[in-house]
Order: structure tokens, then C-alpha cells, then sequence
């Protein structure tokens, strides 16, 4: 359908359900159910991949990435299909669910892999140039907020070139957020303290994602 398809009262609800979907603590709930305890009492205290990564259950980091990713990827997905606008709506409300939970007073994730997926749903080939920028940076400087930080930099323009000004102002929007909830490490890059990836466990408060 095209974009005029999308009125306000279907807005607002792709606003409301891609918040809903994209609030579900996946990391939160896998690891408890492994018998992991909370995840927020280790590393960084957050809920995604990176700090499941840190519990040393490397499948269950992964399945928190794909899982993280896919609920990012189904809201813009889903409410895609009644036009454009309606899904980008999604995308953005999914991943400000996983960075702003209701459920855990709004302490979530930093939305990295929920980003991506709903870029990769949005707009496929900015999808795959941001994940391609986040695995270069990693590889070169084992850094997994800087490796986040420059895609999340470069989305608004990734999405804007490959998919219009809707597209861009979407990519500046999740960009924004996601240097908003990356402050800590921000500050950490500049100071030079940040972990590098592969640093191995970490006790509360001592890790970056």
C-alpha cells in the first residue's frame, strides 16, 4: 500500500505494538531460563547480546542477537505492509521498547542489534552496509561500541542514500538513540578505559554493551 494508506489512528497503533514487541527482554529471559541468574548483575547490567556474551554461553548470545534483531525486523516488517511511513513508525517505536522497557523501568538494552534489524527490514542494503561497517570496526579495533557507534553514525546517511528522506530521518532518529543510551561508553572511548572485545568476563558496571 502506499505511504497516504497510513493514518493516524494506524500510527499510532505500529507506534504502540512495535514499542510492546520490542520490549521483550529476550536476554533477560533466556538467561533465566538457563539457569544464569539476572543478567543485569553482571558486565554492563544491560539485557542485550553483548552483556549475554559475558555469562560465557555463547549460543545463548547468539540466539539473544537474533532474537533482538528479529523483533526490530518483524515490526517494520508486519506494519510495512499497510505503507512505508507505518513501518518506519515500527521500527523506530521496537527499538525504543528494547532501550526503554516498561517492564524493567525503563532500563533496557542499547538497542545495537534491534537497529539493525529493523534497517535490515527497512531498508535492506543500508542493513547490510551498517552490519558490514560494525564487523570492520570490530575486527580493527575489538571495540564493540565503537564498532556500534560509527554504524549508528552512519545510518542516517546509509538510509537516506539507499531508501529517501523518510528513510534518512528514521536512520537520525535510531542513530540519536543510540548514542543517547551509549554515553557511558562515549565517555570511556575518550578517556581510553573502554574493554576491548574478548576481555572475558566482567564484574557489574565494568563492561561497555
Amino acid at each position: 500500500m502506499a505511504e497516504a494508506d497510513a493514518a493516524p489512528p494506524l500510527l499510532v497503533l505500529a507506534v504502540v505494538m512495535g514499542y510492546l514487541l520490542g520490549s521483550v527482554p529476550f536476554g533477560l529471559l533466556l538467561t533465566r531460563v538457563a539457569g544464569l541468574g539476572d543478567i543485569r548483575s553482571i558486565g554492563s547490567g544491560n539485557i542485550g547480546a553483548t552483556n549475554v556474551l559475558r555469562t560465557g554461553n555463547k549460543p545463548l548470545a547468539l540466539a539473544t542477537l537474533l532474537l533482538d534483531g528479529g523483533k526490530g525486523a518483524v515490526a517494520a516488517l508486519v506494519f510495512g505492509q499497510w505503507g512505508t511511513l507505518t513501518g518506519l513508525f515500527a521500527g523506530v517505536a521496537a527499538v525504543l521498547g528494547h532501550n526503554f522497557p516498561v517492564w524493567l523501568r525503563f532500563k533496557g538494552g542499547k538497542g545495537v542489534a534491534t537497529t539493525l534489524g529493523t534497517t535490515l527490514a527497512l531498508a535492506w542494503p543500508a542493513g547490510l552496509a551498517a552490519c558490514a561497517i560494525w564487523l570492520a570496526m570490530a575486527a580493527v579495533f575489538r571495540i564493540s561500541s565503537l564498532a556500534a557507534l560509527t554504524a549508528l553514525a552512519a545510518l542516517p546517511f546509509l538510509m537516506g542514500g539507499f531508501a529517501g528522506l523518510n528513510h534518512a530521518v528514521a536512520g537520525l532518529v535510531l542513530a540519536l538513540v543510540g548514542f543517547f543510551r551509549h554515553n557511558d561508553n562515549i565517555r570511556r572511548l575518550l578517556a581510553g578505559t573502554e574493554p576491548r572485545i574478548g576481555g572475558g568476563k566482567a564484574g557489574k558496571g565494568t563492561a561497555n554493551g
